[in-house]
């Protein structure tokens, strides 16, 4: 099995995010031991595609987080938030 690698540069930066969304991105990472970073440019790439970036067994995963997490945030809100 041959695996095509790509060579990239990363940057640090300081990307300000929902807690609970957070916390449920950070679950999904150890859950497949990866690192945050690689989950969100995951998530970005799919939908620079249009591509659903999770599996039914990662959305049933992401179902029991959301009320661990309290996270009763949906796609509806999204440029809605607004903080305290």
């Amino acid at each position: 099995m041959t695996t095509d690698t790509k060579k990239i540069e990363r940057v640090q930066t300081g990307v300000r995010i929902e807690k609970r969304v957070l916390q449920v991105l950070k679950a999904i990472a150890a859950r497949y031991d990866m690192g945050l970073g690689d989950l969100i440019e995951g998530i970005v790439l799919h939908s620079f595609e249009g591509k659903t970036p999770f599996d039914g067994d990662t959305l049933a995963f992401i179902e029991q987080m959301r009320p661990a997490f309290g996270l009763d945030l949906t796609a509806k809100d999204s440029h809605r938030l607004t903080e305290e």
